[in-house]
């Protein structure tokens, strides 16, 4: 028996405005908020469906230290310059790692400052 990645869960402090953000970079719809101000997105097919879905849970001050955990990225319908272009235009903002420029990726940061990389390969949407 196995089990299915079905939902990332990242706290935010303002849950709403991450939520949009993220459903635009991934083409997601708000599938549902709870009364303590989190908020699911995910695709058309909702929970449970082929991709996961994403809930940003309201924290007052997310933790601190190292990130732990970050999302991968890779463009569907152009190419990773172009879709770097779209992403920096949607809010995200370039973040250094420690990078020696020569990668295949870019690493950026979400409005809040959650790291996540867009990798060069396209693949086919779902």
């Amino acid at each position: 028996m196995a089990c299915r990645f079905t939902e990332l869960v990242v706290d935010s402090r303002d849950p709403g405005a991450l939520a949009a953000f993220w459903a635009a970079v991934l083409d997601y719809r708000i599938l549902g908020r709870d009364e303590d101000g989190a908020v699911e997105i995910g695709p058309e097919a909702g929970f449970g469906g082929a991709a996961p879905t994403l809930v940003f849970a309201p924290v007052p001050d997310p933790t601190p230290g190292k990130v732990r955990l970050h999302i991968d990225l890779n463009p569907t319908d152009r190419e990773q310059d172009e879709e770097l272009d779209r992403l920096l235009g949607l809010g995200a903002t370039r973040a250094d790692v420690g990078q020696r420029g020569d990668e295949g990726w870019h690493v950026l940061a979400d409005p809040e400052g959650n790291q996540f990389c867009l990798l060069r390969s396209r693949l086919d949407p779902l």
